[in-house]
């Protein structure tokens, strides 16, 4: 078998980095590597955007697991949460819970968890513009109080993302303090707590003492090495010479030695990986013909994700639908009838056919087409320089416009530009997933990719396109209102469905794989297709799927 160069360079690159000589027993260590990209430094809750991966889901828990294959909940502080009436929810809290520190887990602290954000700008304070309180019933339960239009739909997102305060310590912080701290030594109810850190690695150990224990079962790891791998080529001679043990990085050329090398992925044949997000070519509708529908929706007939999927991933991903929906917790809300008949599939002839009907045409002769006043067009496709992956995507798309007369360039600025042009709208066309995942309801994704939060200058959470349509904004944040059993929900989901796919200022394209390879040397019974025991994932805001449960349901190799 010939072994492709970029494997040998990794094999040589990895003989470069720090050796993997540990204190602690190999056949007790779990290596992986994937959602740390410096050295640790920040261990706050608080900032889930900067903290130290595992800092949720390993030492700070959540009222309930959310299961995105299924489309489960998992109790876990929280034994039950229902409501009661249509503006009263409550929480029955597990007993016997111990913070690490030996202290005795409450309903005081789910109160001050979500009270702290009453007066202090968190992440999550918005809350407050719809709950009305938060009591503590008793020590194990907890009663919410909602105003007359309760965000349902949000509501089944929060209660599994976020992370749970103990208040003996942080009621302790000045305001000040809630953002600016790294916690170094957090106190938390899960099955890890911090160990050491090092320059490339964080290390995490198992809490022997851990409420899970009896309830679930012990993670089978005693210690949690997470590595900082700077680069994928790095990752894949690390995993072929056994010292990781899963990676979470997109590795070219899995499909070819993964069985050469024992490697496992979540599906044995392609797409090998399972779907994680949805990426999205973003148009920015204020900027000359990309103002005009009909122009937007013939360049989504013109892109061939097919190629992107075959030769960039190498049938790693798979293409997206036209909605860009995905997973048990939206397909539920996807609309097959409105993808007919306004979606799109690859189909030049149609592009040019809507692009000369509506007088986006050659007038100068010079090969590529003018918009409507005759103006020359030139488009520039940006995503930041590195992300190999993607840059080999806007070329592909590139190519595709051209070939139907758009002239389009591909552009690689370095990420923090791409950045500032995507939020200061001084960009034509980018790709983008940051806030696209997998979630219990499709309105995370709707809120994201058409949110109302563009009147300002810069535009920093989605909607990239700056698409203003009020009627749409709307018929989102009435979804956001409707319970998953109220009548009228499902057409509520079809009209938001059928404005996107009617307006497009942003065409799905594929959906970004979660990378994930395993090997066997030390460790065995990864979560995988045939054997779904968790969510081999640890990339931040990602643990509460089922990456705990997995290293529960593992098996020592030795």
């Amino acid at each position: 078998m010939k072994i492709h160069w970029k494997v040998l360079l990794g094999v040589l690159l990895v003989l470069l980095v720090s050796t993997m000589a540990f204190s602690y027993e190999r056949n007790e260590t779990l290596v992986y590597g994937g959602g740390l990209w410096g050295a640790p430094t920040n261990w706050n809750p608080l900032t889930p955007w900067g903290e130290v991966t595992g800092t949720g889901g390993l030492v700070y828990e959540y009222l309930f697991h959310y299961y995105p294959l299924t489309d489960e909940y998992q109790p876990w502080l929280a034994v039950k949460g229902e409501w009661v009436t249509p503006k009263v929810y409550e929480v029955e809290l597990r007993k016997g819970v111990k913070w690490t520190d030996g202290k005795s887990f409450t309903a005081e602290d789910v109160v001050f968890t979500f009270e702290v954000a009453k007066n202090n700008a968190l992440h999550y304070s918005n809350v407050w513009e719809w709950i009305v309180s938060v009591e503590a019933v008793s020590p194990t339960k907890v009663k919410f109080v909602f105003g007359d239009e309760p965000h349902y739909q949000e509501w089944k997102n929060i209660i599994y993302d976020l992370r749970i305060l103990p208040k003996h310590i942080w009621a302790n912080m000045s305001p000040e303090e809630y953002l600016s701290t790294a916690n170094a030594n957090p106190v938390g109810t899960g099955p890890y707590m911090a160990d050491s850190t090092g320059q490339d690695r964080m290390v995490w150990v198992r809490n022997d003492n851990w409420w899970g224990n009896d309830v679930f079962g012990q993670p089978k790891p005693k210690y949690l090495v997470n590595l900082v791998v700077n680069s994928n080529n790095v990752a894949l001679g690390m995993l072929m010479k056994g010292e990781l043990d899963l990676s979470n990085y997109f590795i070219p050329g899995v499909p070819k030695i993964k069985d050469t090398f024992g490697l496992t992925t979540w599906y044995k044949g392609k797409p090998y990986m399972l779907s994680e997000n949805s990426a999205l070519l973003f148009l920015n509708t204020t900027k000359g013909a990309m103002k005009d529908a009909a122009f937007r929706k013939a360049l989504a007939f013109a892109i061939n994700p097919e190629i992107i999927v075959e030769r960039v991933f190498e049938n790693q991903v798979e293409v997206a639908n036209p909605t860009g929906l995905f997973g048990e917790g939206w397909m539920k809300y996807y609309d097959e009838t409105v993808a007919e008949a306004y979606g799109f599939s690859y189909d030049p002839t149609k592009a040019i056919e809507i692009l000369d009907e509506n007088g986006f045409v050659d007038v100068n002769g010079d090969g590529w087409r003018d918009d409507k006043n005759g103006n020359a067009m030139k488009f520039e496709i940006i995503v930041p320089n590195g992300w190999t992956d993607w840059m080999e995507s806007i070329k592909v798309i590139a190519n595709n416009f051209q070939a139907i007369g758009i002239n389009a360039v591909p552009s690689f600025p370095d990420y923090g530009i791409y950045m500032n042009r995507i939020q200061d709208g001084s960009f034509d066309m980018c790709i983008n997933n940051f806030a696209s995942s997998r979630s219990s309801t499709p309105f995370t994704y709707w809120n994201w990719v058409a949110t109302d939060e563009i009147d300002g200058k810069l535009v920093t959470d989605g909607n990239y396109s700056r698409y203003d349509d009020d009627e749409l904004f709307t018929l989102i944040d009435e979804f956001n209102r409707m319970q998953d059993t109220d009548k009228g929900i499902m057409e509520k989901a079809s009209e938001i469905q059928k404005k996107l796919l009617t307006a497009m200022p942003s065409i799905p394209l594929w959906y970004n794989g979660l990378w994930a390879q395993s090997t066997s040397n030390v460790w065995t019974n990864w979560a995988t297709e045939d054997n779904p025991t968790g969510y081999p994932c640890s990339w931040a805001g990602k643990m509460q799927f089922g990456f705990v449960e997995m290293l529960i349901e593992l098996e020592s190799a030795q």
